[in-house]
């Protein structure tokens, strides 16, 4: 039986480094330490993670500092957590004292993780609310007013907008480009394919 560590840190994610990582997997008397500098979004890239992996046998154990480590959510979690029981080996989360080596450890594993997606499924509910939000009030100003962004809409989605600033007559070709983020070449094509195109009368 051999008991291997696990360290990954990223280059957006110094504060908790190699060197923390390793000192705490060497005392908790990990034999071999495997660590790596990637994104924890990218598990094909992990290639000390695979190159471990490789070499489990039965009755080995992982230990991980903390469970982002070696997971970026619970199914990340899951998938590893069977991956490692087919091999009939296990993991242990040290800052959470887990160790799915025991019922209770596989239990807790499940809840905590469960806990921590359902806590991120709820901030990003409320992130789309609050953009919804954002969306609906900016929409009742007039357009000149309007402060929200999102994503960066194209010429020819602003092909209304641009044919209701010239309506007035008050704003020339260059002020409406300008207003609205796009070129004076696509204000003088919005406006050739109006009178192209025109729309029916009510």
């Amino acid at each position: 039986m051999a008991n291997y560590g696990y360290a990954r840190t990223s280059t957006l994610d110094q504060q908790y480094g190699f060197e923390d990582q390793i000192a705490v997997l060497e005392k908790a008397g990990c034999d071999i330490v495997f660590s790596e500098q990637v994104s924890a979004t990218d598990m094909a890239a992990r290639k000390e993670w695979a190159a471990m992996m490789a070499g489990l046998k039965a009755g080995d154990i992982v230990t991980i500092t903390k469970i982002d480590r070696a997971a970026r959510s619970i199914s990340d979690m899951v998938g590893i957590t069977k991956a490692l029981k087919d091999i009939g080996a296990s993991i242990r989360i040290l800052d959470m004292n887990i160790d799915t080596n025991t019922p209770t450890g596989a239990l807790m594993l499940n809840i905590f993780s469960s806990v921590a997606q359902f806590e991120k499924d709820m901030m990003l509910q409320r992130q789309r609310i609050g953009i919804e939000a954002a969306k609906a009030k900016d929409k009742a100003l007039p357009l000149a007013e309007r402060t929200y962004r999102g994503a960066k809409p194209t010429a020819r989605a602003k092909a209304d907008s641009v044919l209701d600033l010239l309506a007035g007559g008050k704003r020339t070709k260059e002020e409406v480009a300008k207003e609205l983020g796009i070129g004076v070449a696509s204000v003088y094509r919005i406006i050739k394919a109006a009178k192209a195109n025109p729309a029916p009368q009510a």
